[in-house]
């Protein structure tokens, strides 16, 4: 059976017509209702007659149209407009009358093209009709045909309202996703820049050195596996991205397995031995236990040492690095420093977009961060990052 909110779905995807079909049909029937003869517009006084030919037609003309409404709303409001005159200067008086309001509304909200012309072009009708009904009437006073008119010009400005507000709803959920692409796009970048950056560096800094080893064939054997394994996790990072943008397109069960997507704390030892393959000492320091949930704080704390060991690599080649991580219960602090002893300029610069993006990584939750140059000549980053435990 058919849940409510099942049916709603299907209701959503018929056509516009077949959903305003028994808006139409509801005023046609009702006009046909005798309980429903004494409940129609009267304006300007004509006595009443009773149904004919014509009256039918008129009442055609006031109901059948909002099946249109809102693929046609120009049409309809003509054809209910003119259904309307008929109606009022024959004296029908039907309940089909009442029609006008809701194309005038209709009109008002889903007329694209000419709004201002058909706001022109029907108050200029609206005057020979008062004059018409006028003489043919009992004389309704020109307040109440003014008042009548005010009344149409409500159920336009509804609509109006309403299509204002449609609009406004629209931008609005454009720039949501404009802004939810554009942070995408900002993190994927980031990720990239990490991933790749790292291993790029650390395998341009290896095959440099397996170019002096060329005498030694053991130690020239080991640069060049490391040099192997180094290309190898940067292609699998890149496949865990890459995953990211098209999530249908798996890397498969047993690599998903293998190879977690967030990288945990509990894998820096491997970045740190994967930088002292590349020639660079480092000393890691580990204090405290890791918590089983600590949110984003575990991937940040990550490429903090991720970054820092890259920025070490390329600027501080040599230099005797330190590592020290240390788990709290509500925060992670991460401190890298190199001494200044190695080849290369101490400096965390370059382009700067791998400090900034940490910077932004930690500020987003509620840490510090913080990258400068030692009195040794090396330089120290330093990053407090809370743990938020997810559910």
């Amino acid at each position: 059976m058919m849940t409510p909110q099942q049916a709603g779905q299907v209701w959503r995807r018929l056509d516009v017509t077949v959903r305003d079909l028994p808006l139409g049909l509801l005023f046609l029937i009702g006009s046909f209702l005798p309980a429903l003869h004494s409940n129609g517009t009267v304006l300007g006084g004509v006595p009443a007659r009773p149904t004919d030919a014509l009256a039918v037609v008129a009442i055609a003309l006031e109901c059948l149209p909002l099946v249109v409404r809102r693929r046609l709303p120009a049409v309809a409001l003509a054809l209910v407009t003119c259904g309307f005159a008929v109606d009022q200067l024959r004296g029908y008086h039907t309940f089909a009358a009442t029609a006008l309001p809701v194309a005038l509304l209709s009109a008002g909200s889903h007329l694209e093209r000419h709004r201002r012309t058909c706001v022109l072009v029907l108050s200029a009708a609206y005057v020979p009709l008062a004059v018409a009904l006028s003489r043919l009437g009992t004389g309704e006073s020109p307040e109440e045909f003014v008042t009548f008119y005010l009344a149409l010009v409500l159920a336009w400005g509804a609509g109006a309202w309403l299509r204002s507000t449609r609009a406004a709803e629209a931008e609005r959920r454009r720039r949501v996703a404009e802004d939810t692409r554009t942070a995408e796009r900002t993190r994927i970048a980031r990720e990239l820049h990490d991933v790749v950056t790292h291993h790029v560096t650390a395998m341009v800094v290896q095959a440099e050195a397996a170019r002096y080893l060329t005498a030694a064939p053991d130690r020239l054997d080991q640069a060049l596996t490391a040099v192997t394994d180094t290309g190898r996790r940067a292609i699998t990072d890149l496949r865990h991205l890459l995953d990211l943008l098209n999530p249908d397109h798996g890397t498969g069960a047993a690599v998903d397995a293998a190879e977690p997507r967030t990288p945990p704390v509990g894998r820096l030892l491997t970045l740190v031995e994967q930088t002292r393959r590349a020639g660079q000492p480092v000393e890691f320091t580990e204090e405290g236990t890791p918590a089983e949930s600590t949110g984003s704080a575990d991937l940040v704390a990550y490429r903090v040492v991720q970054e820092s060991l890259t920025n070490a690599l390329k600027y501080a080649h040599g230099s005797r690095t330190s590592v020290q991580v240390c788990h709290g219960e509500r925060e992670i602090t991460v401190e890298v420093s190199t001494d200044g002893s190695g080849s290369g300029t101490a400096s965390p610069g370059g382009s700067g977009r791998g400090l900034a993006g940490l910077r932004e990584r930690v500020g987003i939750l509620g840490g510090d961060f913080s990258a400068d140059r030692s009195s040794g000549g090396g330089f120290v980053v330093r990053a407090r990052i809370p743990a938020r435990s997810t559910p």
